[in-house]
């Protein structure tokens, strides 16, 4: 019974580890559709990355940027990143 609350914190811990290997994964998973060569996993990338704001993904929008030839994706892009860059500020 009093071994519970460590048991708690062990298993709280462990959540938040898992949850960070996950983030790390995912986000690792949808910077790469970014580049991708079919414009639809382009586009639920960029909506994935509207979701999780953050100093990494203006970076990485900024190389999409660079690299993006279609007029809608970049607009869609640019838009994201001037909201974001408006967030972190």
């Amino acid at each position: 019974m009093r071994h519970r609350p460590l048991y708690f914190g062990v298993a709280v811990a462990a959540g938040f580890l898992a949850g960070a290997v996950l983030a790390q994964r995912s986000m690792g998973k949808w910077r790469s559709a970014l580049f991708s060569t079919r414009p639809l996993r382009r586009v639920a990338a960029l909506g994935y990355l509207s979701g999780h704001p953050g100093v990494e993904a203006v970076q990485v929008l900024r190389d999409y940027l660079a690299w993006e030839e279609h007029p809608a994706l970049r607009r869609r892009a640019e838009a994201i990143v001037r909201r974001m860059e408006a967030q972190l500020s």
